[in-house]
């Protein structure tokens, strides 16, 4: 009991590094590219994750058995996770932080038919109400007047797809390879490296550029990529997927706010309830199997 506690707050805390960084992201990108953000968030957190990998991980990874399996796993991860923050930026070149940030997490949708997908894994019955109710959520978070789909609610729906592998192979990895700042590092480095080589060639990557959005990227990379996504592992260690995923669909409600506090983008009372219908359905996906397990 003790385990599922520590990874609901991990769960939780992520969740509310990820929300705000949306802020963050929106605002990096006045001198550089999407890639090149990305790039560097995602090298800055392995850097952030080294000294624990090092300290605590190292001597045990030299002397577990990795296979190739393993090898291959993290680097599909990784690319997952790359792309899916690279979407991420581009989404937010076109719509603003609530719509990205809601259209992400529609992840919470698809995760439930990832996991049966790949795995036949048995979903709790409280899970689907709970997708539907953020599903729910999510579309009144959304303009509903607004009948023209933009470009980045499109680019951010198919960042959802990717998050959703992301989460479901992390749970998979973390069967057999149980070691979770060495999978957060790895997949923050590699990312990087997937990103960069594409940002040398559709990008200018001019290194003083970088500096000029050194607040945003610390903020991201630090936090969002080095810390929250060791959280999310640790999250992952002890919740099925299914229910981790509703538990991250709060960073939607966290952007959004966030937006509005900070960048003065509209919240109004049905953004509002949309809010509160995702967390209601957070704290039910978490109440219900827990009372059926006592």
């Amino acid at each position: 009991m003790k385990k599922k506690i520590f990874s609901l707050s991990c769960a939780l805390t992520t969740s509310f590094i990820w929300g705000t960084a949306f802020v963050a992201q929106d605002m990096g990108m006045d001198y550089i590219g999407p890639l090149t953000f990305t790039s560097a968030r995602l090298f800055l957190g392995f850097l952030t994750l080294l000294p624990l990998l090092l300290f605590f991980e190292f001597k045990k990874v030299k002397q577990s058995k990795c296979n190739l399996k393993d090898i291959t796993l993290i680097l599909f991860i990784s690319f997952l996770m790359s792309y899916g923050n690279s979407l991420q930026q581009y989404a937010l070149l076109y719509t603003d932080v609530a719509n990205t940030a809601v259209f992400t997490i529609l992840y919470v949708v698809f995760v439930p038919f990832v996991s049966f997908l790949f795995y036949s894994k048995n979903i709790h019955w409280s899970v689907w109400p709970c997708v539907v109710t953020c599903l729910l959520g999510g579309l009144l978070l959304t303009e509903l007047d607004n009948v023209v789909v933009r470009l980045g609610d499109s680019i951010a729906f198919c960042n959802a797809l990717l998050w959703a592998f992301h989460i479901v192979f992390i749970s998979k990895l973390l069967l057999k390879f149980n070691f979770p700042i060495t999978i957060a590092a790895s997949q923050c480095f590699i990312g990087s490296i997937f990103t960069f080589f594409p940002a040398l060639i559709f990008e200018d990557v001019i290194l003083s550029n970088i500096f000029l959005e050194y607040k945003e990227i610390l903020y991201v990379g630090i936090l969002s990529s080095g810390f929250a996504f060791l959280l999310q592992i640790f999250g992952q260690q002890n919740l099925g997927p299914s229910s981790v995923a509703i538990i991250f669909s709060l960073e939607g409600a966290i952007a959004a706010i966030a937006g509005w506090i900070i960048l003065d983008q509209i919240l109004n009372e049905i953004k509002i309830v949309g809010i509160v219908l995702i967390i209601f359905a957070v704290i039910f996906s978490q109440i219900v199997p827990i009372y059926k397990n006592k």
